[in-house]
């Protein structure tokens, strides 16, 4: 069955019979997808040298930088496959990360990457000022969460090199946003068309980049805009601390991802604006995450209003709590914090690939673990690198790492 077999030469086209037959052929043909790639990723889970692991990942991200013909950052690797194109989205948080690792390091060519991924996406910016969504690519719409995170970029671009372009690029993408902002602050219009739903919490995060924006622009418009969508999404939380419309595809079963979008988007913004409401309802959620993680740092890859969920992890998702919990301590200092940011660290570096022989894969993070689970499944993605990144060096440097504590 590893060769595919029309149905019609089977006289199992229709019926309940050839429904079966596609079935179980998709079934085995996922399985032996599996046997055959899963096995290319291998991390040595007892190398956790927090050094050696952000080496590792930067490296990465410039080989995804480097893949293409332009200076967007590539999407990921599926395994065993060559590199995606570049993504507005993600290109624009890592270009936050970069402008982060230059003033901790001194090294200028991470300054000069992320200069050239800013400038990308001003070269690439839609008319209305909208950043679009989905990978590079001739049909473009526009993505209200994409055009945030451009703006996390763009904002520390401009507070370190004072650029007008930038400037220019930062004040039309949130002046988009504002003109498709609701009343009450939720975004509605403009949502991805690559996502489900018209409603999606977790926009919070695009807030928190329009609210840097609108600090290094100094335009209060933009930063009471982004206070307005924090203090929406407050309405959407549950007592139990749950989020509501809090994912792509699925809102009552979330991704550990988006949940931590969420999280982090209410701190940094609550941070940000001395809001303490916003600091402690991302607090709520993330003591539950704390309640429930594993002796190991395993936090369940999704998880519905229980906060029950699957065996498998978000690895992505993992990365991004322990950077909600790693703020969380140092703005509480309850160590309870940074041992969870701690276990979280160790638990995704037990499952970081960083003595591959493929330059693709070593230092790229999957999506889940195993890498069969169901968010990235069999795929490297630069997201979750990135965050791996800023989760690791906020350990490493004790919490002094982007703007977040102490370079404004």
């Amino acid at each position: 069955m590893d060769n595919a077999v029309d149905d019609r030469d089977n006289g199992m086209g229709g019926g309940l019979l050839g429904r079966v037959f596609r079935s179980l052929r998709h079934r085995w043909n996922h399985y032996s997808e599996e046997r055959r790639l899963a096995p290319l990723y291998s991390p040595d889970a007892s190398n956790l040298d927090i050094d050696a692991h952000i080496s590792a990942a930067v490296d990465w991200l410039e080989r995804a930088q480097d893949a293409g013909t332009d200076r967007g950052v590539s999407y990921g690797v599926q395994f065993g496959s060559d590199w995606d194109p570049s993504y507005p989205e993600t290109t624009g948080y890592i270009c936050q990360t970069f402008v982060h690792l230059w003033l901790k390091t001194g090294d200028r060519n991470l300054l000069d990457r992320a200069v050239a991924m800013g400038d990308w996406e001003v070269e690439i910016q839609m008319p209305s000022g909208a950043v679009m969504g989905g990978k590079y690519g001739p049909d473009q719409t526009p993505a209200v969460f994409n055009t945030g995170m451009v703006l996390l970029g763009w904002a520390e671009l401009i507070r370190h090199t004072g650029e007008e372009r930038f400037k220019v690029a930062a004040t039309r993408a949130s002046e988009w946003l504002l003109s498709v902002q609701e009343p009450d602050g939720n975004w509605i219009r403009g949502n991805s068309v690559f996502v489900g739903g018209s409603e999606n919490t977790y926009n919070v995060k695009a807030a928190w980049g329009l609210c840097e924006a609108g600090l290094a622009l100094d335009r209060p418009d933009f930063v009471q805009a982004a206070v307005r969508n924090a203090e929406f999404c407050l309405t959407r939380q549950t007592a139990n601390g749950w989020f509501e419309h809090c994912d792509l595809e699925e809102p009552d079963n979330p991704l550990l991802h988006t949940i931590a979008y969420t999280m982090q988007g209410l701190v940094e913004i609550g941070r940000l604006v001395k809001r303490q409401d916003f600091i402690d309802a991302a607090r709520k959620t993330a003591d539950v995450e704390i309640s429930i993680m594993g002796p190991d740092g395993f936090l369940p890859g999704t998880q519905n209003a229980r906060f029950e969920g699957p065996t498998w992890a978000c690895l992505t998702g993992c990365a991004q709590t322990s950077i909600v919990c790693r703020i969380l301590f140092e703005l509480t200092k309850e160590s309870k914090y940074r041992e969870a940011a701690a276990k979280l660290n160790r638990y995704v570096m037990a499952h970081h690939d960083i003595r591959n022989t493929d330059p693709r894969i070593r230092g790229g993070l999957a999506g889940s673990w195993p890498v069969q689970g169901d968010y990235g499944r069999l795929l490297i993605l630069n997201w979750a690198t990135k965050f791996l990144v800023d989760a690791l060096c906020l350990e490493k440097y004790s919490g002094s790492f982007g703007s977040t504590w102490g370079t404004r």
